[in-house]
């Protein structure tokens, strides 16, 4: 009796758990439309420096509401290791807030714009792959974009973070002796750990495509 009622609970509570990330992925998907448009958008007509004023606070916002994916691994609710998914959403929330938010002016770089646009693109492709995943109508085309894209927006936004990140420091010397080193310090870790999250994205690629050499 008490496997039976387990198991009815589970079949109760998968629809509810589908129904809750599906619509989470969308509204993340969304938003994360709406900051790309917006920064190309600004960008074609007024540059980089403009930029900042129209997407700063969203993409703020938006990054730091990633924190929930953390959430999720720990509680269980999807399968995305732990660690990996801490890695990411602990990295660019520290970029915007420690380093971005204090100092606005370092946005204006052309760097924070393609940072943004990286990571908008990215971001739109995983949360439209996991909704239409959990929808069970998964196109070939997103799965290939999914584990394909990151060849080339993980590079730029990597890039684009060490490169504000430096130029914020600079002004963190005005107020702090201690950031700065602890910036660098933290810098040169930026490397395995990029490795760290670059093999997990590509064990993942071979899982989901093969190796294109066997």
């Amino acid at each position: 009796m008490a496997n039976k009622t387990s198991e009815s609970r589970k079949a109760q509570a998968s629809p509810l758990k589908n129904g809750y990330l599906i619509l989470y992925n969308a509204v993340s998907a969304s938003i994360w439309v709406s900051i790309l448009f917006r920064t190309v958008a600004v960008y074609s007509r007024h540059g980089p420096a403009a930029v900042p004023l129209a997407v700063a606070s969203w993409t703020l916002w938006a990054q730091s509401a990633a924190g929930m994916e953390v959430i999720h691994s720990l509680l269980g609710v999807v399968r995305a290791p732990v660690l990996t998914t801490f890695v990411q959403v602990a990295g660019r929330c520290t970029v915007l807030w420690a380093y971005i938010r204090p100092f606005p002016q370092v946005a204006q770089d052309p760097a924070y714009t393609a940072m943004v646009v990286a990571w908008s693109i990215a971001e739109v492709i995983r949360y439209s792959y996991f909704v239409f995943h959990l929808s069970d109508m998964l196109p070939r085309a997103l799965v290939w974009l999914r584990y394909s894209m990151f060849f080339v927006l993980y590079p730029v936004g990597i890039l684009g973070e060490i490169r504000l990140v430096l130029l914020a420091t600079e002004f963190w010397w005005l107020h702090s002796q201690v950031v700065p080193y602890i910036t660098y310090a933290a810098l040169t870790l930026y490397v395995p750990a990029s490795y760290i999250l670059f093999s997990h994205l590509m064990k993942q690629r071979r899982k989901v495509l093969g190796n294109p050499k066997a």
